[in-house]
């Protein structure tokens, strides 16, 4: 589309020297943003500065662990030193933790709060005040899960910061709005080094690194494809054809592109007076049992995948 283009824009992208976060850097590189590449591993930064740059693009490294005030200031001041302007920002940078609730320590909770959580309040507060001040808008882009939407066992930590994302972000669209900068969160899921880990996927994750197409009922029923399936929504989002849409949670991965509710009252009732112990019992027997809902990720089997 000739009107999803990026040129002349500059985009921070955190967490960006592989897996998802290098995919979205070198799509906002190809459609002609200038790139700063962020990570903690600064030969994996490194690398992806140079392939953009050997495509044709622009892009600097600028290495860091995200959470601290001073590393989000400095990846906007880079930007603005390096190109001359802030326009995107994707808090991508993430790390895991999993335990079960009784094994979980402090620092595995605290760990994922700052990486995730205080990175992208930190980052997009630096990011908010350099768009206001330059005055022409901008985008902010939040990475969500579907841990955060629904809970996953054993994620704590994880499904925490990942719904307090969406919720931020809901929040900085509406401060943002006259300042004409949009923030919205992306939900991806793809094959990816962590995805490989997960049991029912070793197979399937083995087969795609040999060069084995994925079947059907992965990309589409599961939404798992390449990193590089998940980067196309994020350029839209950075791009002025997107530009009414903010305070959303969209879903993308393989052949699915999906659109997530915000939370809403399923059932509402009264009674005068108030409400007594027993009446709620009553009313939730009744009338709320049988639309509440279940907790946690459910996908169909994969015996169809290894047909």
């Amino acid at each position: 589309m000739s009107n999803v283009s990026l040129s002349g824009k500059v985009a921070v992208v955190t967490g960006s020297g592989r897996g998802l976060g290098r995919a979205y850097a070198r799509a906002l590189a190809g459609a002609g943003a200038a790139v700063v590449v962020n990570d903690v591993d600064g030969a994996a930064a490194d690398a992806v500065v140079a392939e953009i740059t050997e495509a044709g693009g622009r892009a600097v490294a600028q290495v860091g662990a995200v959470g601290s005030t001073e590393v989000a200031d400095r990846l906007v001041a880079r930007a603005r030193q390096e190109f001359g302007r802030i326009d995107i920002v994707v808090s991508n940078a993430g790390v895991l933790r999993d335990r079960v609730l009784w094994k979980m320590s402090d620092e595995d909770f605290d760990t994922v709060v700052t990486t995730h959580l205080r990175g992208s309040f930190t980052l997009g507060r630096a990011a908010a005040v350099a768009m206001r001040e330059q005055g022409e808008g901008g985008r902010i882009v939040l990475i969500g899960s579907p841990a955060g939407q629904h809970g996953n066992f054993g994620q704590t930590n994880y499904a925490a910061v990942k719904a307090g994302l969406v919720a931020m972000a809901r929040t900085w669209s509406l401060e943002l709005a006259r300042a004409q900068v949009t923030v919205n969160v992306v939900v991806p899921t793809a094959i990816t080094a962590m995805t490989a880990t997960i049991p029912i996927y070793e197979e399937v994750a083995r087969a795609f690194e040999a060069g084995a197409p994925l079947p059907p009922v992965v990309r589409r029923d599961h939404a798992l494809g390449a990193p590089e399936d998940v980067a196309p929504l994020l350029v839209w989002l950075a791009s002025d054809a997107s530009a009414e849409v903010t305070g959303q949670a969209i879903a993308i991965g393989g052949d699915k592109l999906a659109l997530y509710s915000h939370p809403e009252e399923l059932v509402t009732s009264y009674r005068d007076g108030g409400w007594t112990a027993e009446a709620i019992a009553d009313t939730w027997r009744e009338e709320m049992a049988p639309r509440s809902q279940p907790s946690g990720i459910t996908l169909p089997p994969l015996e169809s995948a290894h047909a």
